[in-house]
């Protein structure tokens, strides 16, 4: 017995490793911007004088910030070290997850890891329409939901219902929106998995109730946040193209048949929990039609309730993997071998050249090649922690910037940007004025000159530039490589 758990966490280990390899890691990246640069102004209060708004009101629902920031105290461990052992505990959490779940719907040992390899290698699977990956490429307080979520259906499957109530518990505190979608699959898994003449009363019941409409919803919302909603394209179901519609429907076709089928072969389990996520899916599609087609509910559009879909998704490859295991792979170590080559390599290939101006893995004190994190790196260590940044309002799409937040890795303030602050002021309508009115004052950014930023400087205190080389004429620059130049505002 011993032997066989040493064996189970060592394969646990060895996907985990293969799939944070496949999958890369690109700390202070894309939503990490606001995370990180919030953990960062826990541990500095003096970061970030001119522009906390644009990350402190969005991590107030969730302890991910001060928990990183408290572990950072109490053992001592620089930042970006710890960020990166709480993404790859994350990962083990989510395989091991995984491997409770498969271990509860599939006698077979190769279907079981055949099911968690191929999660392992698709952690950047895009969810349809709903952007975001299974994993992110750095660590999000979802992915730490995600692994507890995982656990707690684990438990489930397994008859031990009373405890994935912590699971869930914990879940909530990192993210509670992701925490809610869980504890709304779990609720479904268990009544599937007790008294069946009852699911769709209580089921329905339960998201009405949910769906229930506050007051604020009703409150007029600002032109500034209506103008920052319409950046974020796949917030609006009914502007979804045709494959983002089958990306969302076709996986709950696929478990409506898994539940015809393995109800014939008398696999109890397999299809309850194919049951469980048909309905799930069923009930979060009619809310989010619901909510996201009114005007009237505008206010709700923030919510994403079509991130629902993040689960089915983990739960469809899960499946999948293990289906193969089952009918394909078998016992073969040639078709074991191709396989993970094909997956491993074929989304491996994938992150290189979607973030090609980084490296695949970004390790702490590793000096970058990326010019822009370049001049981040300068930026932090020679700048006073006062001084107030403008750049690019859409610096993030730059070629070969790959989505790097300034503010997370430079830790200076900065201008609002028109990309990811305009994701932050949908979620707090309280900052839309300021993100309009500080991104249509950086209208025309490539043909700015010295007295542009020197009125950027006199309407919003900027007495900071990070500019393409060689600078605008007038720009007292302090540092420059072949790309960027980081320059005093007269």
């Amino acid at each position: 017995m011993t032997t066989l758990r040493n064996r189970n966490f060592l394969l646990i280990l060895v996907f985990s490793v293969l799939g944070f390899v496949v999958m890369g890691y690109h700390p202070g990246l894309e939503d990490d911007g606001v995370y990180l640069s919030a953990v960062k102004s826990d541990l500095n209060s003096a970061l970030y004088p001119h522009d906390s708004a644009f990350f402190r009101e969005q991590v107030q629902a969730t302890l991910f910030d001060n928990l990183v920031a408290g572990a950072v105290r109490v053992t001592h461990i620089p930042v970006a070290y710890t960020e990166l052992l709480w993404q790859f505990a994350a990962i083990i959490l989510i395989i091991a997850g995984c491997w409770s779940i498969t271990r509860a719907l599939f006698p077979e040992e190769r279907a079981q890891w055949a099911g968690v390899a191929l999660v392992a290698a698709m952690f950047t699977l895009p969810v349809s329409g709903a952007a975001l990956y299974l994993v992110d490429q750095h660590l999000h307080p979802r992915n730490i939901a995600t692994a507890f979520i995982l656990l707690a259906v684990g438990r489930i499957l397994d008859g031990r219902h009373m405890q994935a109530i912590p699971f869930l518990l914990v879940a909530f505190l990192f993210h509670p929106l992701m925490a809610a979608f869980g504890i709304s699959f779990s609720c479904i898994l268990t009544l599937t998995t007790l008294d069946p003449v009852h699911i769709w009363v209580r089921s329905w019941r339960d998201s009405l109730a949910a769906a229930t409409p506050l007051g604020w919803i009703f409150e007029p919302p600002s032109p500034a946040w209506r103008s920052a909603l319409q950046t974020r394209r796949y917030f609006f179901l009914y502007k979804w193209t045709w494959y983002e519609w089958l990306g969302a429907l076709a996986p709950l076709a696929m478990f409506w048949g898994l539940w015809r089928l393995a109800r014939r072969r008398r696999e109890t389990n397999l299809a309850r929990f194919s049951l469980a996520v048909l309905i799930y899916g069923l009930l979060q599609q009619a809310v989010a039609m619901v909510v996201l087609g009114p005007d009237e509910l505008i206010r709700l559009t923030p919510l994403q309730p079509m991130r629902y879909l993040q689960l089915v998704y983990f739960f469809m490859v899960l499946v999948g993997g293990a289906l193969l295991g089952r009918h394909l792979l078998g016992r073969s170590v040639w078709r074991w071998a191709v396989f993970l080559l094909a997956i491993n390599g074929g989304m491996c290939a994938a992150q290189q050249i979607e973030f090609s101006g980084s490296p695949h893995v970004e390790l702490p004190d590793v000096q970058p090649s990326n010019p822009w994190l370049q001049a981040f790196a300068w930026i932090r260590q020679n700048t006073p922690a006062s001084a107030y940044f403008v750049l690019d309002p859409n610096y993030l799409a730059a070629p070969g910037e790959d989505y790097h937040s300034f503010r997370a890795l430079a830790e200076r303030s900065q201008l609002a940007d028109a990309i990811k602050d305009a994701a932050v002021a949908t979620q707090v309508p309280d900052v839309a004025p300021a993100w309009e009115s500080q991104v249509s004052a950086q209208a025309g950014w490539s043909h700015f000159q010295l007295g542009d930023f020197e009125r950027l400087k006199t309407q919003f205190g900027v007495d900071w530039v990070l500019v393409r080389y060689p600078q605008p004429a007038g720009l007292q620059c302090h540092w420059h490589n072949a790309v960027l130049a980081a320059c005093a505002i007269p």
